[in-house]
């Protein structure tokens, strides 16, 4: 290389003198003054050709660790939280103190990290058929205190999505707080249909052997998780936390998919679901079971608030579990590009933690990438 750079120096060094030596010679005609101008832009565009040579020659840096979390084709995240008996959340663990399984196999931990400082990416999703008609006032009031103590404008982003027969994303994700606001001051009850503005979110089909469209005045929950999971909180190159906050019954009229297929989407986007169970005596109440499996299986809460202190409370705990959360990355042992399920599994290692009766949660597992 120092060879490459001398023999570059001396030979502009070299185009140079004899640039000057021409120019000295005016007592020359216009030929030759054209003939020394087509030398001079002859020798500059090979030393320009010379230099681009050098560049390219010159080795590229290696990515650093968040560029290789982006590439990495085989590399599996977790996230967990961590709580004692008495339902503290502890944030002092470290990477010695869990082992990572993989059906059973444990794993090689790439990376372990507190999460406190990773983007999120929340969607608000909102029943607003007519069985939340007297609970909905509260829901807004208290999404409003949660999305104020915890987007952060300069990363995070949320997205206000109402739903009952259909989704409707009335706010994309941003990071625009003022825009969240007024968007979730809008949201009203479908009664008698849906009053809000942007069109149902598409990519449920219905057709002979299926399922029929939802009716007006329907709930589908189900379908609703679903198409937010895929459309909204898809994944991509960015490394974000992604969390859906349902507000609902759970009482389920009309979707077209299933609660397992919902649960297996929020799986393959890497969305935990935070349900926050809210419904009407009138209507029937609270689905408990089915807000507690989606949420659970998908790495989240479901809470069941009797009064507005209670869903005051509700969002204050998943503000402070959003806060500390840790990621476990790893590559799995399993090559096996074949779409099956790989139960995950995070075991407390430490003595001290173990004796404390450490409790983690976590999503149960991840389907694996086809090949193809």
């Amino acid at each position: 290389m120092k060879t490459a750079n001398f023999k570059l120096k001396f030979f502009a060094f070299d185009s140079w003198l004899l640039c000057e030596r021409a120019q000295r010679t005016k007592t020359q005609g216009r030929t030759r003054k054209f003939a020394i101008f087509t030398f001079q832009f002859s020798i500059c565009t090979a030393f320009l050709t010379a230099t681009l040579v050098l560049f390219a020659q010159t080795p590229t840096p290696p990515p650093d660790q968040d560029d290789v979390l982006r590439v990495e084709s085989d590399l599996t995240n977790l996230l967990f939280t961590a709580t004692d008996k008495n339902k503290r959340y502890i944030t002092s663990l470290q990477e010695n103190d869990i082992r990572v399984l993989e059906d059973g196999v444990p794993q090689k931990v790439f990376t372990f990290q507190r999460e406190t400082d990773r983007p999120l990416s929340i969607a608000f999703l909102i029943d607003v058929s007519i069985s939340e008609e007297r609970t909905l006032p509260d829901e807004k009031a208290a999404a409003r205190s949660f999305i104020e103590n915890i987007i952060r404008s300069e990363k995070d982003q949320a997205a206000i999505i109402p739903f009952e027969g259909y989704a409707h994303v009335e706010q994309p994700l941003t990071r625009n707080v003022l825009a969240i606001y007024k968007t979730l001051e809008r949201v009203e009850v479908a009664f008698p249909a849906y009053v809000g503005g942007a069109p149902a979110i598409s990519g449920i089909s219905s057709g002979p052997g299926t399922i029929a469209p939802p009716g007006e005045g329907s709930t589908a929950i189900w379908d609703s998780v679903f198409v937010t999971c895929r459309h909204v909180l898809a994944r991509d190159h960015e490394q974000r936390r992604r969390a859906i906050i349902l507000l609902t019954d759970g009482r389920d009229t009309s979707s077209r998919v299933s609660r397992l297929a919902a649960i297996d989407q929020a799986i393959q986007s890497e969305t935990v679901v935070y349900a926050i169970g809210i419904g009407d005596s009138e209507y029937g109440g609270v689905n408990k079971q089915a807000l507690k499996e989606i949420s659970e299986r998908s790495g989240g809460r479901a809470f069941f608030p009797k009064k507005d202190a209670d869903l005051t409370a509700a969002f204050a705990e998943i503000e402070q579990e959003l806060r500390s959360q840790y990621l476990v990355a790893y590559s799995s042992s399993n090559k096996k590009r074949d779409g099956s399920f790989r139960t995950m599994t995070i075991e407390v290692a430490s003595p001290q933690f173990v004796k404390e009766g450490l409790k983690l949660r976590y999503r149960p597992g991840y389907f694996a990438k086809k090949s193809g």
